[in-house]
């Protein structure tokens, strides 16, 4: 395997093997599934979040080979441009204090992190896209100097067979084109793990799914792009474009984008890694050793690394993974719906109203999935990516009536959802000063109708107003943001504009 992904050749044997190989890991999948092999219950969560690298002048900085060096940390990792890390949370158990520890590792973390940076002259910067990223750093040497990336870029780039288009039209319109998959890494996110059994996995991925969008809403931190002011989270529609391998014939058929939130709400886990195989082709056909179904038949448990793998180039919103932990093997849902930032703060009240929603409304009665058709939610998603906080989604009316409104959502969260993601912390057995201290924050951005997004858009206009070209209005903004962001306040408080010298 290693060699082959040094040489990044593959022959039309090799796909048919991998494809091969691909079905005996499902029908691998289903055995497990079948003989009730999975973990139990532990109320496990994860968190990873991707970060930037800028240097004093609000510029990206190409330098995570460096930084990384400094950190000697495996909690950090390479991601795909080179002025990207990730940082990666080891899980922790959904219950008591378990909000305020995440805060305070993130803080020790990302503090390390940062002075590390600073030995090299560059910062530590959460934010959904740097908004000082330039359409000549999106160039194929930029990616991270690590095999994997060069591989999957060259794959991708083949399979598409002409340059990436993007067209975003928001508050501005953008239109490029690239010649390598690096736009993607402009992309920065926070990306939630939850481990639920297979029993519960395809309530939990459908209530990730309804409430994607008022996720999207209330966290927006993604304005600007290449120069541009396009959508409040321009994230999605720019990762879509970026990894679309389909040449507009294909669009055209219908064939779905490998960047896909669906188009069903599903009954089992198995749904979505069989629609992984039968919609879309394989990148990256590194085949193992493993004879899965021999390995399951001999009572083993089998790693599946072809499914992963599979699984990892199909980039969903809220993504299913298999993994295997202590010899025992379990199911996540991926949720990587959210930009990264604005604080840690903001970070973990995002984190505390994904976790108490998607337990509270996988056990309703009558969970909205059922009372909302899923267009309606693919709907809401983009709606709430181009409008954020003062989005207006449609969702299912109080009572028994039926039938959908549309409703602003701060009215739907203040109203509707922030007690039931009490309920849902409160099933968790997470303290009530957590709760109450995070969801909190949530409350105040609906109030003040404040996010990420709605701030540096606001502060870049007030820097245009007083004169500065966009240039300079988008590094002061970009500057500005990240002295308040180590400041540690929440966004929602965050004076709005540059302050005078």
């Amino acid at each position: 395997m290693g060699e082959k992904v040094v040489a990044g050749a593959f022959d039309l044997s090799d796909r048919q093997k991998y494809r091969k190989k691909l079905h005996q890991c499902l029908e691998a999948l289903s055995g497990l599934l079948a003989e009730r092999r999975f973990d139990r219950p532990r109320n496990l969560m994860g968190m990873e979040i991707e970060l930037n690298l800028t240097g004093a002048d609000a510029m990206p900085k190409m330098l995570n080979g460096e930084v990384l060096e400094r950190i000697a940390s495996h909690d950090f990792q390479t991601e795909l441009g080179m002025f990207n890390l990730e940082v990666n949370i080891v899980p922790h158990h959904l219950s008591g204090r378990v909000l305020d520890q995440l805060a305070e590792e993130l803080r020790t973390g990302l503090g390390y992190a940062d002075r590390k940076a600073g030995e090299v002259d560059a910062g530590i910067m959460m934010i959904g896209i740097l908004p000082t990223l330039g359409r000549d750093d999106m160039v194929r040497s930029n990616l991270s100097d690590v095999d994997r990336y060069a591989l999957l870029n060259d794959q991708m780039v083949a399979a598409r067979g002409e340059d990436f288009s993007l067209d975003i039209e928001g508050v501005e319109r953008l239109v490029a084109t690239a010649g390598s998959i690096t736009p993607e890494a402009a992309c920065t996110s926070l990306q939630l793990h939850l481990q639920v059994t297979p029993e519960r996995f395809a309530d939990v991925w459908n209530a990730a799914q309804a409430v994607a969008a008022v996720q999207v809403a209330l966290g927006a931190n993604s304005p600007f792009l290449f120069g541009r002011e396009v959508w409040r989270e321009s994230r999605p529609p720019l990762f879509e474009q970026a990894t679309d391998t389909r040449p507009p014939e294909l669009r055209n058929q219908g064939v779905r984008p490998r960047t896909w939130f669906g188009e069903k709400w599903i009954g089992s886990v198995e749904e979505l890694f069989e629609e992984n195989l039968r919609y879309f082709p394989p990148l990256l056909p590194i085949c193992d050793e493993e004879e899965p179904l021999r390995v399951l038949a001999d009572g083993g448990v089998p790693q599946l690394k072809e499914l992963v793998l599979h699984n990892g180039t199909v980039y969903r919103w809220n993504r299913p993974v298999y993994g295997i932990a202590d010899g025992v093997p379990h199911l996540r849902v991926e949720n990587r719906v959210l930009p990264a930032g604005p604080t840690v703060a903001d970070v973990i009240a995002n984190t505390a109203l994904y976790y108490g929603l998607v337990r509270a409304m996988a056990e309703e009665s009558r969970p909205v999935w059922t009372r909302m058709p899923f267009s309606a939610a693919a709907e809401n998603f983009e709606t709430a990516c181009r409008h954020g906080i003062d989005a207006e989604l449609l969702w299912p009316r109080p009572g028994r009536s039926g039938g959908l409104t549309r409703v602003p959502v701060v009215k739907l969260v203040r109203d509707e959802l922030l007690p039931l993601a009490a309920a849902g912390l409160d099933a968790w057995n997470v303290e009530p000063v957590d709760r109450d201290h995070y969801l909190g924050i949530i409350e105040e951005r609906c109030k003040r109708r404040t996010n990420g997004a709605s701030w540096q858009a606001d502060t870049y206009h007030r820097a245009r107003e007083a004169g500065m070209d966009r240039g300079a209005a988008l590094a002061a903004m970009t500057r500005r943001y990240g002295e308040l962001m180590q400041g540690g306040d929440p966004v929602h408080s965050w004076p709005a504009g540059i302050p005078a010298p």
